[in-house]
C-alpha cells in the first residue's frame, strides 16, 4: 500500500453508487460523464485503492473534449485520412509541418479559445496568441505570421436584448482585438490575416480562432514525444500559478449566465515581454541539438503535457511535482499538475546535455527547472516532497473511450433564391458595401504591426497609401536568399454552412483557394478549426459529420494538405448555439514574388474580365442575410473546376498578363468591383450582361460559384484569352480614369456609384472603436 504526500488528499470512489459518482464529479468539477465514472471505478477496484486528488485531477484533464477529442476523432479520421497521408507533410504534432521549396520548411495550426474570451475578452485573447505561439515552437519551428479570424454578434445590439450575463458585442469584440493586438505586437510576431464578422448567433458565444505560421531552416520537425529512458524532463518558462485550473472543463461545457463569474478563474495570464525571450532561448537549444522531444503546456497543464509527451513514445515518467517553480505557493499539488499557467514548454534532454541547455534558459533570463525523467513505461508516477501523489498506467489516463455519436444526417429542405429587384441597384450595391461585414478593416487591421521581422512582402491592406482597400491573402518571404514566397489566408462562411453543412463546408475550402490563386500562389496546405455546438445534440454531431465530409473531399480536390487542426464543442449556451463554423488558415507557395498580385486595379484602359461560372442562388449570401433570409440553396460547389481554373490563371500571372485579381465573396461583384477600384484610385464600367445571370441586381449581389475577377492589359488580352481556354472567362468592362463605378444592362445605365464619397464611409470601418 502506498503511503501518499500529506498533502495529497485520498478520495473515496470505489463503493460509491452511480447517483454519488455523478455528485462527486460535479463537486469537483470534473466533467466525467457516467460510463467514465464506471471505467474509473473498475480501474481502481482492480488497483485494490482509492485514487488522489492528483490522480482524477489528471485524469480529468486528458479525458476532457477539449484535450482527447473523443466525440470528433472518428469523423476526423474517416474525412482527413487521405489528406493527412501527403508526401508533403513531415509532421502532424502540436501543428503541422510542411516541406517547402528548396531547403527548408514551415508549420501551421490554428485553434480556439472561444470560453476565455467570452468571460476574460482581452485575456482570454491574449492568452489564445500565445497558446498559437507555443504550438508552433513545439515542432521546433520559430514564429514568423499570426492570422486571428472573429466573429461576434452585432456591435449595436441593443442592451435590453443582451442576455443576463452575457458582455455586450461591443465590449467583447474591443477587448478581444485589443489582447490580440498587444500580445502579438510586444512578442514582435506580425498579424498578417484574418476577418471580423458580425451575427447575432455569436452575441452569447463569440469566437476566437488564432492562427500561426512559422519556419523550420533546417527542414525537420521536433518531435512531440519522449525519445529514450533515462532522459531528463526540464520544465522552461513562466512560474506556476492558480491561473487556467480547470480551463479544459470550462472549454466542455456550454456557456451560461454564471460563467462571467463562475469561470474567471480557468482563464489564463499570458505575458509576452517572458514569451519572446522564451522564444529565442527554445530555438537556441534546438539549433544546437539539445533537445529530443517537446511539448507545450496549453491546455491541462503539466499532467497533459507531460503524459501525452512520454505516453507518444511508449514511455513512462517520474515527476517530483514539488520542483516546479510556484508564483503561490500556496497551491496544492493537485493545483500545480494541473494549472495552466502561461508561457511554460517541457523538454525532453540527454542528462549530457543538461547543463549547456539549462546555461542557454539562464543567459536569456528564463527559468528552467529539471523536474523529472524519462522511465520504462507503462506508469507515470508523480511525487510531492518525496512521497508518492499519483502512480497511474499512462495508456488508462491518456486515452479515454472515444464516444460513439451517430449522426442523423437529413437532406437539407432548401428553397429556390428569389430574384433580388432591379430597381435601386446603385442603393442595393452601395448598402452591401457599408454593412458591417463589409466595410474596411482598416482601422483594425493597423492595430497589429504587420511588417515587424520585414518579411512581410504582400500586405494585408493592398492599394495605394493614401487609399488602402482589402487584398485576399498576405505574402511573406520566409528565407531572404530565396524568390519563394508563402501566401498565408484564413476563410470562413457560417451562414453557407448553417443551411448547408456539407456544401457550405465546400464554399469555405473554396474560398481559401481563390484567396490563393488571388495573390499567384498554388493552394499547398489547411489547418482547420471546427467550431460547433453540443456534441449532446445529435443535429450538432450530423453537422460535424457533414462539415467534416466536405472540407475532406473538397481539400483533396483542391490539392490542399491538411497536417494540424482543432476542434471547439460545446460553443452556446443559454439556448443559443452557435452555426456550424469552420475556420480555415490557409497557406499557399508563391514560386517567384516578383509574380505576386494584388487586388487593387492598375491602370486605366486595362480590361476587367471575370473568371468562373456564374450561380444563381444566394443561400448564406450577404444580401440573403441583411434580409434575414435563411434556408435559402447554397451555391454548389466545383473545387475540381477551381483548380483547372487557377492553374490556368498561375501561369498567366507567371507571364505578366495579369495585375490585379480580386476573388468574389462577401457582396458579390458590385462589391468587389468596388474595392478593387478603392485600391488603385480608379473607376469602372462593366455591362452586368456578361455575369450570364438573370437580371442586373441578381448579377450584382450572387456570391457562387468561385468566381475571381481580374485586370488584365490590352497588349495581353490574346495571350491571356489562350492561357485561360477550357474555363469560364468573360469580358466585363474597362477600367477608367474617373472616380466613378457605372454599373450597365447592354447599354442602359443601371447604377452609378459616386466612389470618392463611398471609399470615405466604407473606411470608416465597422465602428468598433
Amino acid at each position: 500500500m502506498l503511503a501518499w504526500a500529506d498533502a495529497v488528499e485520498t478520495v473515496a470512489l470505489r463503493r460509491l453508487s452511480g447517483p454519488e459518482l455523478a455528485r462527486l464529479s460535479s463537486e469537483r468539477n470534473l466533467g466525467f460523464s457516467a460510463d467514465e465514472l464506471a471505467r474509473l471505478q473498475r480501474y481502481y477496484r482492480r488497483e485494490r485503492r482509492e485514487p488522489t486528488d492528483v490522480e482524477l485531477a489528471g485524469l480529468a484533464q486528458s479525458w476532457s473534449e477539449h484535450c482527447s477529442y473523443k466525440s470528433s476523432r472518428p469523423f476526423l479520421r474517416r474525412a482527413f485520412r487521405g489528406v493527412r497521408d501527403d508526401p508533403r507533410v513531415l509532421g502532424t504534432g502540436d501543428a503541422g509541418v510542411m516541406r517547402f521549396p528548396g531547403r527548408g520548411a514551415y508549420a501551421l495550426r490554428i485553434e480556439s479559445h472561444n470560453h476565455p474570451s467570452a468571460v476574460e475578452p482581452y485575456g482570454g485573447a491574449a492568452t489564445g496568441i500565445g497558446g498559437i505561439l507555443r504550438d508552433v515552437l513545439a515542432v521546433g519551428a520559430a514564429p514568423i505570421a499570426l492570422a486571428d479570424p472573429l466573429f461576434f454578434g452585432p456591435l449595436d445590439l441593443p442592451a435590453d436584448r443582451t442576455p443576463a450575463g452575457v458582455r455586450s458585442p461591443r465590449f467583447l469584440a474591443s477587448g478581444i482585438v485589443a489582447g490580440i493586438r498587444d500580445y502579438g505586437n510586444r512578442v514582435g510576431v506580425p498579424t498578417v490575416a484574418g476577418s471580423l464578422s458580425f451575427d447575432p448567433a455569436f452575441v452569447v458565444n463569440p469566437l476566437v480562432n488564432v492562427g500561426c505560421v512559422g519556419w523550420l531552416a533546417r527542414g525537420r520537425p521536433l518531435p512531440n514525444r519522449a525519445h529514450a529512458a533515462g532522459d531528463r524532463l526540464v520544465l522552461a518558462g513562466g512560474r506556476t500559478g492558480r491561473d487556467g485550473i480547470g480551463g479544459v472543463a470550462f472549454a466542455s461545457r456550454e456557456l451560461d449566465a454564471e460563467s462571467g463569474e463562475s469561470s474567471r478563474g480557468a482563464v489564463q495570464l499570458g505575458n509576452p515581454i517572458l514569451k519572446e525571450p522564451l522564444i529565442r532561448a527554445s530555438l537556441e537549444a534546438y539549433d544546437q541539438d539539445l533537445v529530443r522531444g517537446v511539448k507545450d503546456l496549453g491546455g491541462g497543464g503539466l499532467a497533459t503535457a507531460s503524459g501525452e509527451l512520454v505516453h507518444a513514445a511508449g514511455l513512462g515518467s517520474t515527476i517530483d511535482l514539488d520542483r516546479v517553480p510556484l508564483r503561490d505557493r500556496s497551491l496544492r499539488p493537485w493545483e500545480v499538475w494541473v494549472s495552466e499557467s502561461q508561457e511554460r514548454m517541457l523538454f525532453d534532454v540527454r542528462p549530457r546535455d543538461l547543463d549547456a541547455l539549462l546555461a542557454i534558459f539562464r543567459r536569456r533570463d528564463v527559468e528552467a527547472t529539471p523536474i523529472g525523467a524519462v522511465v520504462r513505461g507503462p506508469y507515470e508516477s508523480v511525487a510531492w516532497k518525496g512521497a508518492p501523489a499519483a502512480r497511474l498506467r499512462l495508456d488508462f489516463r491518456i486515452e479515454p473511450k472515444e464516444r460513439t455519436l451517430r449522426p442523423r444526417n437529413r437532406r437539407p429542405s432548401l428553397r429556390r433564391s428569389p430574384s433580388p429587384p432591379d430597381d435601386n441597384l446603385g442603393r442595393t450595391v452601395e448598402e452591401l458595401l457599408l454593412a458591417p461585414d463589409s466595410t474596411s478593416r482598416e482601422s483594425v487591421v493597423r492595430l497589429y504591426d504587420h511588417e515587424v521581422m520585414g518579411r512581410t512582402v504582400v500586405k494585408p491592406l493592398h492599394g495605394r497609401v493614401e487609399s488602402p482597400s482589402h487584398g485576399d491573402a498576405a505574402v511573406v518571404r520566409p528565407r531572404p536568399d530565396r524568390p519563394e514566397g508563402l501566401a498565408i489566408t484564413t476563410a470562413a462562411h457560417p451562414w453557407a454552412c448553417r443551411d448547408d453543412p456539407y456544401g457550405g463546408a465546400v464554399v469555405v475550402v473554396e474560398e481559401a483557394a481563390r484567396n490563393l490563386y488571388a495573390v499567384g500562389a498554388t493552394p499547398d496546405a489547411v489547418s482547420d478549426c471546427l467550431n460547433l455546438g453540443s456534441p449532446e445534440n445529435p443535429e450538432v454531431v450530423s453537422d460535424l459529420d457533414l462539415v467534416t465530409r466536405g472540407l475532406g473531399g473538397a481539400a483533396k480536390a483542391l490539392g490542399f494538405a491538411v497536417p494540424s487542426g482543432n476542434v471547439s464543442l460545446y460553443n452556446g449556451g443559454l439556448g443559443q448555439e452557435i452555426p456550424p463554423t469552420p475556420v480555415l488558415l490557409a497557406t499557399g507557395i508563391v514560386p517567384d514574388l516578383r509574380h505576386a498580385v494584388t487586388s487593387d486595379l492598375k491602370a486605366p484602359g486595362d480590361d476587367l474580365v471575370l473568371l468562373g461560372r456564374s450561380r444563381p442562388e444566394l443561400g448564406g449570401s450577404l444580401w440573403a442575410r441583411r434580409r434575414e433570409l435563411r434556408g435559402l440553396a447554397v451555391p454548389p460547389g466545383d473545387p475540381a473546376g477551381l483548380r483547372r481554373l487557377g492553374e490556368r490563371l498561375l501561369g498567366a500571372m507567371r507571364r505578366g498578363e495579369v495585375v490585379a485579381a480580386h476573388d468574389i465573396s462577401d457582396g458579390g461583384l458590385g462589391v468587389t468591383l468596388a474595392e478593387m477600384a478603392f485600391g488603385g484610385g480608379c473607376g469602372f464600367d462593366v455591362d452586368l450582361r456578361a455575369v450570364g445571370l438573370g437580371g442586373p441586381a441578381l448579377a450584382a449581389v450572387a456570391e457562387g460559384g468561385s468566381r475571381i475577377v481580374v485586370e488584365v492589359p490590352p497588349g495581353k488580352r490574346t495571350a491571356f484569352a489562350r492561357s485561360m481556354r477550357g474555363s469560364p472567362c468573360k469580358a466585363l468592362g474597362p477600367v477608367t480614369d474617373l472616380r466613378e463605378g457605372r454599373l450597365r444592362w447592354g447599354e442602359e445605365l443601371r447604377a452609378h456609384l459616386e466612389l470618392p464619397d463611398l471609399y470615405r464611409r466604407w473606411r470608416s470601418g465597422p465602428g468598433l472603436s
